[in-house]
């Protein structure tokens, strides 16, 4: 026996499709295996896929790569509570979602929505040597929080590297990100996970939480505009408060459709 369930995919960071990262959203009236979301998370083949479950005046959210479920991620929260608020009906002004990484919640800005998440202070650390390998270069310094972070000097490094994954595949934390002050933004970056099966992430919610304190601090500014520069792009608007990280941007929606499971 089949279950039907109603998927959607959001292109997140974006005004337009096919811009930003795309985020396949499922909303469900019940948890499903765990064996039977990481099969849907592959069959899909994004880099995130989110499932929600409404309890109460809060949903649980889980969000599973290719490969694995992760415990945080910003642009499939963004889209999962896109599809809530705009094609949903969710008619208060803020969405609580309960996750692995604890309370997030969402609220409008204009036509933005925002994302309070947890900072992750990147610290000093002692440098992999297949990281300096993996990029082919010597970054001017590297941090690590959930991820390790390159700090560049300039954005057209940061735009033209080509790393080798296979080597930061065999690296400890979750991904690797290049990040340098920008011409256009604050601070770029990109992203590169090749072990959780994503060889470059279009844009990383998550990772800001990481890049914005430590752009704050050397920038000296509370609120930036950040750009991921891969090929698809993304722009997310980052503001420093405390030990939270507000997170804007805006979403759209590429399709909607169903798909067919195990009951």
């Amino acid at each position: 026996m089949s279950l039907t369930i109603t998927q959607y995919q959001i292109d997140a960071f974006a005004q337009n499709v096919f811009q930003g990262n795309p985020a396949a959203v499922c909303p469900l009236q019940h948890w499903l295996d765990d064996g039977v979301l990481q099969a849907i998370a592959s069959e899909n083949n994004l880099s995130e896929t989110a499932f929600f479950v409404a309890t109460g005046s809060r949903y649980e959210l889980r969000w599973f790569t290719p490969v694995a479920e992760v415990d945080l991620c910003g642009h499939a929260t963004l889209a999962s509570a896109y599809v809530l608020f705009e094609l949903l009906g969710h008619a208060q002004p803020a969405i609580t979602f309960a996750t692995r990484s604890g309370e997030l919640i969402v609220t409008r800005r204009g036509e933005r929505l925002a994302m309070d998440f947890p900072t992750r202070r990147p610290r000093r650390c002692a440098v992999p040597a297949a990281l300096i390998a993996g990029l082919g270069l010597t970054p001017i310094e590297v941090l690590a929080a959930e991820d390790y972070i390159a700090v560049l000097e300039h954005e057209q490094q940061v735009r033209e590297l080509q790393p080798d994954l296979s080597l930061l595949s065999t690296l400890d934390l979750r991904g690797v990100a290049i990040t340098a002050p920008g011409s256009e933004a604050d601070f770029v970056s990109r992203f590169f996970a090749p072990k959780h099966g994503i060889p470059e992430d279009p844009v990383t919610g998550s990772l800001h939480c990481a890049l914005t304190p430590y752009w704050a601090e050397r920038l000296g500014k509370q609120t930036m505009i950040a750009r991921q520069v891969s090929r698809r792009g993304g722009t997310l608007l980052c503001e420093l408060a405390g030990d939270r990280v507000v997170l804007s941007g805006y979403a759209v929606k590429f399709m909607e459709g169903e798909i067919e499971v195990p009951g």
